[in-house]
């Protein structure tokens, strides 16, 4: 089966009286950001007419997302962050919001790690020259917007696993900011080791400062931004059922200093299977 027969097997779950869909972007000063994140949606709805969905950003775009949770009154929504990895926007502030608002909210996990993310991150490679059987010399940077937070590079890492694991070449993550190595370092030390075909692959979810520079590295070829990958819709739709499913936790479930707490991704990745791979 599938991954898309697996998401959309649950579609008529998302009928009728159904939580909306509230996607949580970060925000960007780059105006094709704001056009991506909402063309993505677009992809959402068609996946899924019934289900409302609505967008929230954490900051730089409207709507933020107070004012969307504040449009929905007391009605039910899965916030799904449009983000990569746990750090501490996905940990504390879409948590705290969600608890301050009236809503009832459930908090969905990031999206990675997950064999989607995996699938979308490889069609973007191969869009942009990866060939169909890479050979010994060829390797992969994953650049990734980066965290002081170790559990949000503990999931970019796993994410880099799955996707050598994918490929069957050498996959290491880097960094635009806040952690190291960055994208320059990784493919220093990649070239030092004797791989010539060093390709970068663009762990962000639309155009933006970060992905223009870190595509700036890459000594071969630079895949782009996620952006309206089909993959990407899926996942989003995939993280809203789960949070339904009980994935993801209500803003009456208080955590230790009064927040609500966000999902967990699912554990082991790289070594057993997804449901949405089955």
């Amino acid at each position: 089966m599938t991954a898309t027969t697996v998401m959309n097997k649950r579609s008529t779950a998302a009928t009728g009286g159904a939580p909306a869909l509230v996607v949580v972007a970060h925000g960007s000063r780059d105006p094709r950001a704001l056009s991506t994140v909402r063309a993505l949606l677009d992809r959402v709805r068609a996946l899924r007419p019934a289900l409302p969905v609505h967008l929230g950003h954490v900051e730089l775009n409207e709507p933020l997302l107070p004012d969307t949770l504040a449009a929905l009154g007391d009605g039910a929504a899965v916030l799904a962050p449009l983000l990569l990895s746990r750090g501490h926007h996905v940990k504390r502030d879409i948590p705290e919001l969600a608890a301050a608002s009236p809503a009832r909210t459930r908090v969905a996990a990031p999206l990675g790690p997950h064999p989607l993310l995996v699938d979308a991150l490889r069609a973007r490679l191969t869009e942009a020259g990866w060939p169909t059987h890479a050979g010994p010399d060829h390797a992969v940077v994953l650049a990734s917007a980066g965290s002081r937070d170790p559990e949000s590079r503990a999931d970019t890492a796993r994410t880099a696993a799955a996707l050598s694991a994918r490929l069957g070449v050498p996959v290491v993550p880097a960094y635009a900011s806040a952690a190291a190595p960055t994208v320059p370092e990784a493919v220093r030390t990649l070239t030092a080791r004797g791989y010539r075909r060093v390709a970068v692959a663009a762990c962000f979810t639309a155009p933006g400062r970060f992905a223009t520079e870190c595509a700036a590295a890459a000594p071969w070829i630079a895949s782009d931004p996620l952006g309206t990958h089909p993959s990407m819709a899926h996942l989003l739709l995939h993280r809203y059922d789960r949070a339904l499913d009980g994935g993801g936790e209500t803003n009456a479930v208080k955590g230790a200093r009064g927040t609500a707490r966000p999902a967990t991704t699912e554990p082991a990745l790289a070594r057993q299977p997804h449901p949405a791979d089955e």
